[in-house]
């Protein structure tokens, strides 16, 4: 092969898509907007202000334990609980402006507190939830659990309604129903817990006791690069957008050589002495070559607006780099191959992109993702790219990371190469 004529072509290529301005910019200046919005949403920084979710409360019973349990939910810093009627409840979860309805019914603080001590008589808390809010769902279940055990416990231990309840529940167990051998135990605590109520009544509304809580405190500690290094949410956000638009650009050097064999240049390219395959290696090399640069522009770009830095292996965050560019310049030799036309190759190119950029956790991080999606995802090579750059930057990790995606990218890289030379339409040339 010559080397010199497998040069020019490569420096053609280059020539021709630096040349075209407008081309450049979107290359570059796309990535680095959506990057940003992405990393804004997801940086986890605490400098702004977190979404609430709108919680619609219904108190239908209006005694101390239900207006207690919509204060408890108010405090937390997650909900934004509004008073509602019923009616206008289910309304605003039906038009979207509230994400669920939690509805106190009536009766509520009665039936808490006899059911405190005991399995019978539960009072039935309605929750109407947005369907297409399942991750706040199971948050507001939490949230409502805590403050609804807090706040009867410690009404049953301290309140008036508290020491009510027990001696009622305490001269009815004769005819509860409860049997003999759990009745004397029983006797025992609710006796125990009278005493303890007359107690907390003669005390100092200050040095009461409060009710039931978490048994634990929670410290959170997030693990990044090292002591002290905070998350930074551009460095995925911006792999990520890397990642997706450069297999972009993949596609329009795939599409371009179609676009040269309608045109008949390519029987003008022929005539270089390298022969078909030759010619593919050269689109190839230099679509690479392309790729790695708009990369590292896109990250050099990252970490002047936005802190992004390259935490562990340089070395490996440029092989990583290096071959996701092969392997995205081999990715759009087999999408013209396969194709056959620029119109064909472009529609299954874009779909096919699409599929790749959303299962390899460019959008949204892979973690988010069932268990057997997140297994599925290892046979796309944009899941190594993108969980390889993540390992480079705020991961913080050593080349040994790297080494697994690299090897992945350059196998995927190989097949695709092969699959293109096999199925490329030399002879309709």
């Amino acid at each position: 092969m010559n080397l010199t004529a497998l040069w020019a072509l490569v420096r053609k290529d280059l020539k021709l898509f630096l040349g075209d301005r407008r081309a450049l910019i979107l290359s570059l200046a796309a990535p680095i907007v959506i990057g940003a919005f992405f990393g804004f949403l997801f940086s986890g920084d605490g400098k702004k202000d977190t979404a609430k979710i709108p919680i619609a409360l219904v108190d239908l019973d209006g005694s101390v334990l239900s207006r207690a349990v919509g204060a408890k939910l108010a405090e937390d810093k997650l909900l934004l609980v509004r008073p509602e009627s019923e009616v206008q409840a289910r309304e605003a979860v039906r038009k979207g402006r509230a994400t669920a309805a939690v509805v106190l019914p009536k009766g509520f603080g009665d039936s808490a507190a006899n059911a405190f001590f005991s399995s019978l008589g539960k009072p039935e808390v309605t929750v109407f939830y947005d369907p297409s809010h399942g991750m706040e769902m199971g948050l507001l279940r939490g949230l409502l659990t805590q403050a609804a055990m807090e706040v009867v416990s410690r009404e049953m231990f301290t309140g008036d309604t508290g020491r009510t309840v027990v001696k009622r529940t305490l001269s009815g167990l004769d005819t509860s129903g409860v049997s003999s051998a759990e009745k004397a135990p029983l006797q025992d605590l609710l006796r125990s817990v009278d005493r303890w109520n007359a107690q907390q009544s003669a005390a100092p509304e200050k040095q009461r006791s409060g009710g039931l809580s978490l048994p634990y405190t929670l410290k959170e500690e997030p693990i990044t690069a090292g002591s002290g290094i905070a998350y930074n949410g551009y460095a995925h956000s911006f792999g990520g957008m890397g990642v997706q638009f450069i297999l972009f650009m993949g596609i329009d050097a795939g599409v371009a050589l179609l676009v040269l064999r309608r045109s008949g240049t390519w029987q003008r390219l022929r005539a270089a002495p390298l022969g078909r395959r030759g010619i593919l290696l050269a689109r190839a090399l230099s679509a690479a070559i392309l790729a790695t640069g708009i990369l590292l522009v896109i990250f050099a770009a990252a970490r002047l607006l936005f802190g992004v830095r390259i935490l562990g292996s340089f070395a490996g965050f440029l092989g990583i780099t290096v071959a996701f560019a092969l392997m995205t310049a081999t990715f759009g030799l087999l999408i013209a191959a396969l194709g056959r036309t620029p119109e064909a190759a472009r529609g299954l190119a874009i779909f096919g992109t699409l599929i790749m950029v959303m299962l390899g956790g460019a959008w949204i991080p892979s973690f988010v993702f069932p268990a057997w999606l997140q297994r599925a995802t290892l046979l796309v090579p944009t899941r190594w790219a993108v969980d390889g750059l993540d390992a480079m930057t705020w991961r913080g990790l050593g080349f040994s990371a790297a080494v697994g995606p690299m090897a992945v990218l350059l196998g995927f890289a190989a097949l695709f190469g092969i699959l293109a030379l096999w199925r490329f339409p030399f002879e309709d040339a």
